[in-house]
């Protein structure tokens, strides 16, 4: 039953569909599995977002607006830019620095009918090199007394990568998402989720600017530098439980955990905790999440030679690697629909946050200490990624 719901999704969007549609956003159209029974709520968000780390600094604006016509549909959009500045490690030591900007909108929409809401959402974003379009579909539904929430998601799209250097360079990725999710309220105090999700890749699945490097005692490094080359498949599969424990004292715990592995021999694990505490007109979040994996069957920090294996590749991400997060979230309500008159106002809250984010790269040289071949300290990365938004709902 799952899979024929599934496939008619699949056939409706396709028939919806533009020329290129890409995946790039699928965390953003994915990332709430159960809104079944209630349309969410008029509300605007203006959002600033830095991300500081690797020599790497990614900020910018966002704003996004939600709107209900009616008691049965709701529509949302969203328009988002990525400034970004990039001296990492990946850059340094085969390319110089550079800068772009990247500008993302999307439209969505939401339709509520008795138990069952259905949520259609397309992004579209463009920057030098990369462009990208995504649809996404899913359809929930409450069932046993609202107790329980199943739904069913489906995404579907291309990328069309470029070359900055080379207006003749274009290259097409197929993407396609199914996901499933359950919701469960087992207890007044406990409430859990289960997602499992399948992503399967299909076309050009590299960076066209990295290189990997290889041994050449000929070299006075005692390494030279090839393009990196890719499978042009790849699927991918996560299984995620999640748990919200509510306390007495209106307080909460969140724990989750994250097992995904792909065609590539990625296995990673992921395991993260939060603490939920309100007081007076503030809410306060505290997290911590932990990292693993192994790494991808084709990746090496140093080949033997040229053209050592069918596929080869450097990337940083696709190395053993195990990585920590340290997050801590403040919101306060600043005011609320308490019989004053606000105009079309009913509620306003701003809410900061930081992530302290730390990987170690088990089998990633730093080229950058320049150290002698087989000297080199392996990386690791500190960042922090700071995020504040004001929300207004009407």
């Amino acid at each position: 039953m799952v899979k024929a719901l599934l496939a008619v999704a699949a056939a409706v969007i396709r028939q919806m569909m533009f020329r290129r549609i890409s995946l790039l956003a699928l965390l953003l159209a994915m990332a709430s599995i159960a809104f079944a029974g209630v349309l969410p709520d008029d509300r605007a968000d203006v959002l600033y977002h830095l991300y500081d780390g690797g020599g790497v600094e990614i900020d910018g604006p966002s704003i996004l607006v939600r709107k209900k016509a009616g008691k049965s549909i709701s529509f949302v959009g969203n328009y988002y830019v990525d400034m970004v500045s990039s001296a990492s490690i990946d850059v340094i030591t085969t390319a110089s620095p550079y800068t772009e900007e990247r500008k993302q909108w999307s439209l969505g929409m939401d339709y509520l009918r008795g138990n069952t809401s259905m949520r259609i959402n397309y992004v579209s974003s463009e920057e030098s090199d990369y462009d990208a379009e995504t649809i996404s579909f899913a359809v929930s539904q409450e069932m046993f007394g609202d107790m329980t929430t199943l739904t069913l998601g489906y995404t579907l799209g291309d990328d069309l990568v470029r070359r900055s250097d080379d207006p003749l360079f274009q290259r097409n990725l197929d993407k396609q998402s199914y996901s499933i999710g359950i919701t469960q309220i087992l207890t007044k105090n406990l409430i859990s989720t289960l997602n499992f999700e399948t992503i399967t890749d299909e076309g050009y699945l590299n960076n066209p600017y990295r290189s990997v490097r290889y041994f050449d005692a000929g070299s006075a490094l005692g390494y030279s530098y090839e393009p990196e080359l890719y499978p042009n498949t790849r699927t991918s599969n996560a299984l995620a439980v999640r748990a919200r424990y509510f306390l007495p004292y209106r307080a909460a715990i969140e724990g989750e955990y994250r097992f995904f592995t792909d065609t590539w021999d990625i296995e990673g694990h992921t395991v993260s905790l939060s603490y939920i505490h309100p007081w007076r007109d503030f809410t306060f979040t505290g997290k911590f999440r932990y990292h693993d994996q192994t790494g991808a069957h084709f990746y090496s920090d140093l080949f033997s030679g040229s053209e050592a294996t069918n596929f080869r590749g450097r990337d940083k991400e696709l190395s053993p690697l195990t990585s920590y997060t340290f997050g801590i979230k403040a919101a306060y309500e600043f005011f609320s629909d308490d019989g004053k008159d606000w105009g079309f106002l009913k509620k306003a809250t701003v809410t900061a946050s930081i992530d302290m984010l730390q990987i170690d790269y088990d089998d990633f040289s730093d080229l950058t200490a320049l150290a002698s071949l087989g000297n080199e300290p392996l990386y690791k990365l500190d960042a922090n990624i700071f995020q504040v938004f004001f929300s207004f709902w009407y």
